[in-house]
């Protein structure tokens, strides 16, 4: 039924994803995306894919789909973070502190690319494993505010026991 109602959106030019016969908004992220997963506009990318639930699902799909899941375990997903990790570093090798904060539009589209190759990952590992990253990361940062009192730490870069 939405297939249809879809099909006749598009036949009487009144979808909002455009024209495209083959594009379909995605039931995940809500952007229209043609038959090669592309998002159709680019200024509809992104619209509801504000969570972390929703990229571990999409990109759970995209695995599905691809039948790629056989080749997702942890191990291999992890040693696929790190080259995407090592390859963001890459980018940052021999520039100055100073460069480094302020990249040219070339190293910064790369930079943006890499980082979202270790999201991208990061969120499949964590799938995987059957981590929550939000609460892990909350979690961790509660420990780190124990460890690292600001009153005490502040403007120092030792590790939590080397302070007084």
């Amino acid at each position: 039924m939405v297939a249809a109602v879809q099909l006749l959106l598009v036949r009487r030019g009144q979808a909002p994803w455009g024209s495209d016969p083959d594009a379909v908004p995605d039931p995940i992220i809500g952007v229209a995306m043609n038959s090669h997963d592309k998002p159709v506009s680019p200024h509809a990318v992104g619209q509801r894919l504000e969570d972390l639930e929703a990229l571990k699902l999409r990109l759970r799909r995209f695995a599905d789909e691809r039948e790629w899941e056989q080749f997702h375990s942890p191990k291999n997903l992890a040693m696929a973070l790190s080259v995407e990790v090592a390859e963001l570093v890459e980018i940052f090798q021999w520039l100055t502190e100073e460069q480094s904060t302020a990249l040219d539009e070339a190293r910064r589209r790369r930079a943006e690319d890499e980082l979202a190759d270790v999201l991208v990952y990061l969120v499949r590992l964590a799938d995987r494993l059957g981590i929550n990253l939000l609460q892990a990361a909350a979690r961790k940062m509660a420990d780190n505010e124990r460890k690292y009192p600001a009153g005490q730490v502040r403007g120092q870069a030792l590790k939590y026991d080397e302070y007084d």
